[in-house]
C-alpha cells in the first residue's frame, strides 16, 4: 500500500506574528518557518504504517515556494521514502491545493492520503475534505486513532460527544489531530540521509491545474490589546456599565 502526505510550509509555532505595515499579510521577512505541526503528525503516522509492514511506500508531497523544499527534506528525515514539490510563486487557497493533491494521487496511485487537519496559518481546515469530495473517497476527518487492515481504515475521531468510529473502505482520505501521536524528533544520519532521497519537482502547468486565486485579501489586522478590567460595586452598577459604556444591551 502506498501513503501520500500533504505537508506545508508555515511559520514556526513559537515565533511571535507580526502583520505588515500595510496590512497586505504577515511579515515573513528573516523569519523562521517549520512544517506545519499537524502535519508532521501526519507524516509520522504515515511512517509508523510502514514500519508496521502495512505500507510499502511513504510520498511527501508539497505545494508553494522553492523554500518548500527544505520541509520536505524534513519530512524525509523522519522516515518518508521521496518527496514531491508543486512549485508556484501564486498564493495557494485550500481548492487550489486540493485540485494539486488530486492530480497528484491520480498520478502515484496511493491508497491512503494523510493531510493535517489545518495548517496553523490560515486555519482553513479544508483541502483534506475539498480532496475526497473530488476524488469521491471517502474521508476521516480529525482522527486521534488510525487502524488499517483487510483494504479497510478504522479510524477513531473526536466529536463534540466523544468519540466516533468509522469504517472505510480503501482508498480514503484521513486528517490528523493532535493526540493521534507525538511525532519523532529527526536524527542527524536521518537528516543526512534525507539529503539523498528523491524530490521531484512539478509545476501547476504541468498537472493542468489553474491555481489562480478565488478569494481576495483586502486587509489583514492583528487584534486589539486586551485592556484591563475593572470591578464594580453591585449588579446595578455592572448593568449600568453594560448598558451605557459598553452598549451591549
Amino acid at each position: 500500500m502506498k501513503i501520500l502526505v500533504t505537508v506545508k510550509r508555515v511559520l514556526d509555532s513559537n515565533v511571535k506574528v507580526h502583520v505588515n505595515a500595510d496590512g497586505s499579510g504577515v511579515d515573513l521577512a528573516n523569519v523562521k518557518m517549520s512544517m506545519n505541526p499537524l502535519d508532521e503528525i501526519a507524516v509520522e503516522e504515515a511512517v509508523r504504517l510502514k514500519e508496521a509492514g502495512i505500507a510499502t511506500e511513504v510520498v511527501a508531497v508539497s505545494c508553494g515556494v522553492a523554500k518548500c523544499q527544505e520541509t520536505l527534506r524534513t519530512a524525509l528525515a523522519i522516515g518518508a521514502d521521496r518527496a514531491i514539490l508543486v512549485e508556484t510563486d501564486v498564493e495557494l487557497q485550500p481548492l487550489a491545493v486540493a485540485k494539486l493533491v488530486k492530480a497528484l494521487v491520480e498520478k502515484e496511485q496511493p491508497q491512503l492520503v494523510f493531510c493535517g487537519k489545518q495548517a496553523i496559518d490560515d486555519d482553513a481546515s479544508q483541502t483534506g475534505q475539498m480532496l475526497a469530495a473530488l476524488m469521491g473517497w471517502g474521508q476521516a476527518t480529525f482522527a486521534s486513532k488510525v487502524a488499517v487492515a483487510d483494504n479497510t481504515a478504522t479510524v477513531t475521531r473526536e466529536i463534540d460527544g466523544g468519540l466516533e468510529t468509522l469504517e472505510l473502505k480503501l482508498p480514503v482520505v484521513v486528517t490528523t489531530d493532535l493526540r493521534l501521536n507525538e511525532p519523532r524528533y529527526a536524527s542527524l544520519p536521518n537528516i543526512m540521509k534525507a539529503k539523498k532521497k528523491t524530490l521531484d519537482i512539478l509545476t501547476p502547468e504541468s498537472l493542468g491545474v489553474d491555481v489562480t486565486p478565488r478569494l481576495d485579501t483586502l486587509a489583514i489586522t492583528e487584534p486589539l490589546k486586551r485592556v484591563a478590567g475593572i470591578r464594580v460595586a453591585d449588579v446595578r452598577q455592572l448593568i449600568d456599565k453594560l448598558k451605557n459604556e459598553a452598549k451591549v444591551i
